[in-house]
């Protein structure tokens, strides 16, 4: 491989990241701090509980730091796998939400965070590139064991959340009304 050719690989990995964790800080600022026209914590904290999510609260700091912050990892090239694993969950969470409305983002559907997501996890994959703290750090946080770890910790974490939503979501359809006698219609 020429010279040439790694620089530009490096530099559209930069210009990926730096797009991608803009993006992605961005969305998690809005949860965190209200910025850019968002909640902030307390007004995500209930959108989180009208979507399934609870405890609210906590839903909104998790999602808001694994995008703001791993928004900001994944621009700087530090901790990439760490980084593009915590947005890849997050996003994983908003995919759950917008899945019943279908694929695209114009019927309110899962297009656009899927995309972040893949593009979040693939980045934390490939590695951040020369032009990265991850590089002028010697990889010190971007070796194999941290990319497998990172992964599946993510993935872990967001199936039990998602679950627990899905589970959280049918069990109203399960129960009974209080006031209504067993056996009879709501």
């Amino acid at each position: 491989m020429s010279h040439s050719r790694l620089n530009r690989r490096d530099l559209g990995l930069l210009v990926l990241r730096v797009g991608t964790g803009a993006v992605l800080a961005a969305h998690g600022t809005q949860k965190l701090f209200g910025w850019f026209g968002g909640g902030g914590i307390e007004g995500t904290a209930k959108g989180m509980e009208a979507m399934g999510f609870s405890p609210g609260r906590q839903s909104a700091i998790a999602a808001g730091l694994g995008e703001a912050g791993g928004g900001v990892l994944l621009a700087l090239g530090l901790a990439t796998p760490a980084a593009g694993a915590a947005a890849a969950g997050a996003m994983a969470g908003a995919v759950a939400v917008h899945a019943p409305a279908g694929f695209f983002a114009q019927g309110g559907g899962y297009e656009y965070p899927a995309f972040l997501g893949f593009t979040a996890a693939a980045i934390g994959i490939a590695g951040a590139g020369r032009y990265s703290l991850d590089h002028a750090t010697c990889h010190v946080v971007d070796r194999p064991w941290v990319v497998a770890t990172a992964f599946i910790g993510s993935a872990l974490a967001a199936a039990a959340v998602v679950g627990r939503r899905a589970q959280e979501q049918a069990a109203p359809e399960d129960e009974e009304p209080a006031d209504a006698a067993p056996g009879e219609e709501r």
